[in-house]
């Protein structure tokens, strides 16, 4: 039996790497507009692209997309979530999938299996997901953000740091790992994470209370926030990775090349 939840694409044209992002034409569509069509792909109830600047709302309603105008000074994506589910008037355990607008590859199964995976866990506030590491440098980098597991499945912490430490196969390349294509194989237990979150209503709601974590504030990850405070964050599991996002001009021009213009 399907899972009912709704999906929402925050969507901010301030970037410092691609000014006006949403915007960026894929194949005669904005990018913001692939990512809902990705996402009603999922099975949601509802899509609905949320955002500061009227320039998306028109290009959201010229291409038949559900668009709600938020506040201006949202300082994070997940404010701009809270904001929507408290004006729609979402029920506490309504759950709500945060479908990132630089994604237009985005698997539509993974957006449903997260969201499942978040009804599956009562005791869980958000889900997410992660995946293997195979390559021993996405160990290392910083930029590569890895998730540890409790038996459960639920989140212990998110670390930029190579997490959970490989003591015997990893100290006699610590502190330098220049020469990383000598390291032993990854473990199968040192999972990458994956940006995608499902949240329950409630949760929403709450989290422009809550106070910024110091864990949060040193590793610049929000979801340290959540843990901080108590909250628990189950986390699905799949052998493969996504596709990448959208962040550069070289990015862009990557997915442009998949989509013909005509699409």
């Amino acid at each position: 039996m399907s899972v009912p939840f709704i999906a929402i694409i925050p969507a901010r044209l301030a970037s410092t790497r691609l000014p006006n992002k949403p915007l960026a034409d894929i194949g005669g569509k904005p990018m913001v507009v692939r990512v809902a069509e990705r996402a009603r792909e999922s099975g949601a109830s509802q899509v609905l692209i949320a955002t500061d600047s009227g320039l998306v709302v028109d290009a959201a309603r010229d291409h038949g997309i559900e668009v709600m105008l938020t506040r201006p000074d949202h300082p994070t994506g997940t404010d701009r979530l809270a904001e929507v589910v408290t004006r729609l008037g979402c029920a506490d355990d309504a759950i709500i999938v945060n479908v990132q607008g630089d994604e237009p590859l985005i698997d539509p199964q993974l957006v449903r299996d997260v969201a499942a995976h978040l009804a599956a866990h009562p005791a869980c506030a958000i889900a997410t997901a992660a995946h293997p590491i195979h390559d021993p440098a996405d160990v290392f980098n910083p930029n590569v953000v890895k998730v540890v597991l409790d038996a459960r499945s639920v989140a212990l912490y998110f670390s930029r740091a190579p997490i959970p430490w490989t003591r015997d196969a990893w100290q006699a390349h610590w502190p330098d790992v220049s020469a990383l294509s000598n390291l032993p194989a990854v473990p199968e237990n040192v999972l990458r994470h994956i940006g995608l979150y499902a949240y329950r209503a409630k949760f929403l709601r709450t989290f422009p209370s809550l106070a910024q974590a110091p864990i949060e504030s040193a590793e610049a990850l929000e979801q340290l926030r959540a843990l901080w405070h108590g909250e628990r964050i189950a986390v699905r599991v799949t052998q493969d990775a996504p596709p990448p996002g959208v962040d550069t001009p070289t990015d862009l021009e990557r997915v442009r090349a998949l989509f013909p213009a005509s699409n």
